[in-house]
């Protein structure tokens, strides 16, 4: 279960992971051959691991921390040029095998305005003693929630995060990874939750940034590599489609995109009055955020409104018991409970979810795209149709189908990925298999 929450070196760290990691472990694997739901599995973990070891919280908060608070106005530049960085530790004070790096670098949001968002560039210590240029990955998390506290860039220095061990699985391999926080993670603003465009601009800025920190000594020609899973494997999949005219001068081989949610009215269908309603409730003030025609608040009820304050706090997180509290105090509900009208078949909604379907155009490198065959959370026919619409554009996709449910797609997923992101670096073809 190494995968989900990552060894801690220092003593305190190591009891509070490693307490987490046998209660994740524990609860994963035996709920699971006991039948239960892997997802509910997960998320029972995750509260009790928090109640009974802690958090990590050793570093100052994103919401506490003016790391996070761009200038006004931003300084001229371009998408990918950075504002400003420090370096930090990755996750551990003596930790010499990684050198990680804190930025806060220039992109663009849905109107193609400069806005300014931050994230991580991680290297590890040792020289690259492969062929060629050292790789980079781009990896994209997935959800976290919508609070400036679940900002990647602050759980990976300080800890305490999920995806860690799959991270750590990239750059054993020698390889350097670069997490974007998206925009509104830490930084003004909420959460642009699940809007492809925005999400997938973010990702490959990500990578611009980190050939520009000179600190990380990374070639501007170094072949990069894009990975993501569930929210994670929305923005690769957008990064991939637009790297081709958004970011040209990439050197992009691949992108393993995982559990890919392409067609957000069909996943808004898929989860309203399910099991993972929340992510519905999350999606919506992402996209509100960032097209201000919808006007999700004149939809609302009272208890609607209620509701998206509390969404606005920055403990919002799935890792932080104030969010998982709010998440679970929602699962089974619809979005009628919460407004007055249907607002996902309003007019303007419907527009904007289509204008945000991914699939219009084919990637301009090789992707790797998987689906979880029973994932309850992002329905498998959207992810084929996105195949599919892929391949009849041209595309280069190698498509898999796991044997699990989403929680366990991105464990089932991760060996998969990694090894043909490698196959990538290596100058190995890809070896299709659209219909």
């Amino acid at each position: 279960m190494k995968n989900i929450v990552a060894g801690i070196e220092t003593s305190k760290k190591n009891k509070i992971i490693g307490c987490c990691e046998a209660v994740i472990s524990r609860r994963l694997v035996n709920d699971t051959r006991a039948g239960r739901k892997p997802f509910m599995v997960l998320i029972a973990a995750v509260i009790l691991s928090l109640s009974a070891c802690g958090g990590g919280d050793t570093l100052p908060l994103p919401s506490e921390d003016a790391f996070y608070i761009p200038p006004i106005p931003l300084p001229p530049g371009s998408p990918g040029d950075i504002i400003k960085s420090r370096s930090t530790t990755y996750g551990v004070a003596d930790n010499s095998a990684h050198n990680m790096w804190q930025v806060m670098y220039r992109s663009t949001d849905t109107s193609g305005v400069p806005v300014a968002i931050t994230g991580s560039v991680i290297v590890p210590s040792e020289p690259w003693a492969g062929t060629g240029l050292r790789p980079v990955v781009s990896y994209a998390v997935g959800t976290r929630g919508l609070g400036d506290n679940c900002a990647p860039s602050y759980t990976l220095a300080d800890g305490f995060d999920y995806e860690r061990g799959f991270i750590n699985n990239l750059l054993d391999e020698g390889w350097a990874v670069v997490v974007t926080d998206y925009q509104g993670l830490g930084t003004p603003g909420a959460h642009t939750y699940i809007v492809g465009p925005v999400m997938g601009s973010a990702v490959l800025d990500m990578a611009r940034a980190a050939m520009n920190l000179a600190e990380a000594d990374l070639d501007s020609n170094a072949p990069i590599g894009i990975l993501g899973y569930s929210e994670g494997g929305g923005a690769a999949g957008w990064a991939a489609q637009m790297a081709g005219t958004y970011a040209p001068e990439l050197n992009l081989v691949g992108t393993a995109a995982g559990g890919v949610p392409g067609n957000l009215q069909r996943v808004g269908e898929f989860l309203d009055g399910k099991l993972a309603f929340p992510f519905l409730l999350f999606a919506a003030v992402g996209l509100d955020e960032a097209f201000s025609d919808l006007n999700l608040f004149s939809y609302l009820n009272s208890d609607g409104k209620e509701l998206l304050e509390k969404a606005k706090d920055p403990d919002t997180c799935l890792t932080r018991v104030d969010g998982l509290g709010l998440f679970l105090g929602n699962v089974f509900k619809s979005m009628e409970a919460y407004t007055t009208t249907d607002v996902l078949n309003t007019p303007t909604w419907l527009a904007r979810l289509e204008e945000i379907k991914l699939g219009k155009s084919a990637p301009s490198a090789p992707v790797f795209q998987y689906h979880a065959l029973f994932d309850e959370i992002i329905p498998l026919d959207q992810a084929k149709e996105l195949r599919e619409s892929w391949c009849s554009l041209g595309g280069d996709i190698y498509w898999k189908t796991l044997l699990g449910e989403h929680a366990l797609g991105i464990l089932q997923g991760a060996g998969p990925s990694r090894k043909w992101l490698k196959d990538r670096f290596d100058g190995v073809s890809n070896e299709s298999n659209c219909p």
